[in-house]
């Protein structure tokens, strides 16, 4: 049995270089970067029956993938897609009768195992033709019961088809992205909104997921498709008096306008990656003032052990709320203060190191152990905490025990500077939630933002990564450009190289298996 060469598209017996497996049976790749092919070609699985197999026979070359895409689990009804040249002939293959809806058409069919004529299940079915799909390829659902014997009984019939395989993590939506469907902004977005827990959350990934950052970026990028353009031309041609010297007083002033632009999208106070992984708080103070019992309070549930020993806290403890739509993972840590005992003095040093982490701080004092006269209470909120802290909560724990002076205390709290804001709470009686939920929407809404007022956010610390390498070649642009138009204009192709890479245009290959790796196998 020799080996014969084959073109680089191939035949039924092979396809080509990066196009799928070869059904064949490849040995090598030939010269010319096709495949050598053992011929003949290994006979087909026969069970399937050949009416099965020619209608999944890929033409061309590529692999068929399916997954469940509605998530495991019992349910009404799940979700089974494929994506490739075989999608058709699967669903009809699977189908009784086996005529299928125009596309974009559901029907309802009976399901049955192609391998043993078996019904499998009674469901709805639709079949998207390429280009107009998720994927750009060839697709197909089938809306079928979400028992687990159901679903497990299609895999199994469609895994035992030629051409089809199960997709890996993923793999949708990078089909997707292949075939220009959406940019890697969208498809981040797309994973983001697949994440999404809160209100806010939703609407920043679906603004993402839509393209409205990466239009932006692809404005940037035309800007300096142009600057440069005009650049080289001037480089090229001013010494034949066709191009004026007015040119480069255009390219400048873009460079400029979008030095100014991507600056201010810069210095967001990282809203966009705040909304998206949530605003990290940390509740802190003295031992025994009720951090704990605050946690509880807030999550609704005893996640935390409460005490009257001082000194119980000895480790980080993380919960994850939705207050007003906002994200917040709020962490209890131990009490601050000079330990002796080594297992409370690293639960301090972790508390410290938690607070120099933190978005924002709910700091807890005793209400009936603090001054009443804000100067004072301030200093000694300001004796707690860093000296970098972040943006900071006070909160006046145990208020049901004050007497004469909670009027007083009241008074204090709204007094502003020097205090940061500040509520009266008794943990025990749930006195002073609601005030407390309120000053920390707020907070939220400030550090966050309106994901759907002004211009996107940075959401990735990818993004903020590749912008600040642009800024820098734009910077470096000016001072180039006093010097050599020639080294001017190679910043001016880093610049954009680097904008191209944050949407996937240019140089994407790096970054593909990082962004989706994280999807859910069906998307």
């Amino acid at each position: 049995m020799g080996l014969q060469p084959r073109s680089r598209l191939g035949s039924v017996g092979c396809v080509g270089r990066g196009r799928g497996r070869c059904r064949g049976g490849c040995a090598s790749l030939c010269p010319s970067g096709g495949l050598w092919v053992s011929t003949p070609p290994p006979p087909r699985t026969p069970s399937l029956g050949s009416w099965a197999q020619r209608l999944c026979s890929v033409a061309g070359g590529g692999d068929t993938i399916f997954a469940v895409s509605s998530g495991h689990g019992r349910c009404g009804v799940a979700v089974i897609r494929t994506s490739g040249p075989g999608s058709r002939g699967a669903l009809r293959s699977l189908c009784r009768p086996p005529e299928l809806p125009p596309p974009r058409v559901m029907a309802l069919r009976r399901i049955r195992d192609p391998a043993t004529a078996h019904t499998l299940d009674r469901g709805l079915v639709v079949w998207f033709q390429g280009p107009r799909s998720f994927t750009g390829e060839d697709c197909a659902e089938l809306h079928v019961h979400g028992g687990p014997a159901v679903l497990s009984g299609v895999l199994r019939a469609l895994g035992r088809l030629p051409g089809l395989r199960p997709a890996e993590p993923g793999e949708f939506t990078r089909r997707a992205f292949r075939r220009g469907k959406l940019d890697l902004t969208a498809a981040e977005g797309l994973g983001d909104l697949i994440r999404a827990e809160t209100e806010a959350q939703r609407r920043q990934a679906l603004r993402q997921m839509e393209g409205e950052l990466g239009q932006l970026y692809q404005r940037w990028s035309d800007t300096l498709t142009q600057a440069l353009a005009h650049l080289e031309a001037y480089i090229d041609f001013s010494e034949d008096d066709n191009v004026e010297e007015e040119v480069l007083c255009q390219v400048d002033g873009a460079v400029r306008a979008l030095q100014q632009e991507l600056g201010a999208h810069l210095q967001d106070g990282r809203r966009g990656e705040l909304l998206r992984g949530g605003v990290h708080t940390v509740i802190a103070g003295p031992p025994n003032v009720g951090k704990s019992s605050l946690l509880n309070l807030l999550c609704q549930r005893p996640a935390a052990i409460v005490s009257p020993v001082a000194g119980t806290t000895r480790d980080v403890l993380e919960v994850a709320l939705d207050v007003g739509g906002y994200p917040l993972v709020l962490s209890d840590t131990a009490g601050l203060r000079h330990a002796t005992d080594p297992v409370e003095q690293e639960g301090v040093s972790r508390a410290r190191h938690r607070l120099q982490r933190a978005d924002l701080v709910l700091a807890v004092l005793d209400a009936t152990v603090v001054p009443t006269e804000p100067a004072k209470l301030g200093a000694a909120l300001g004796s707690l905490l860093p000296p970098t802290a972040p943006p900071c909560i006070l909160v006046l724990n145990k208020a049901d025990l004050l007497r004469g002076e909670g009027e007083t205390l009241r008074d204090a709290c709204s007094q502003g500077d020097p205090l940061p804001p500040t509520t009266l709470l008794s943990c025990k009686t749930g006195e002073g939630l609601d005030n407390l939920l309120g000053l920390l929407a707020r907070q939220l809404a400030r550090l966050c933002g309106d994901p759907l007022a002004g211009s996107p956010s940075l959401t990735q610390s990818r993004h903020s990564l590749h912008l600040g390498d642009c800024a820098t070649a734009l910077a470096r642009y000016g001072h180039e450009r006093r010097r050599d138009l020639g080294l001017a204009a190679e910043q001016l192709r880093l610049a954009r190289r680097h904008l191209g890479r944050i949407t996937g245009h240019v140089g994407a290959e790096d970054v593909l298996d990082i962004i989706f790796r994280d999807f859910c196998i069906g998307k």
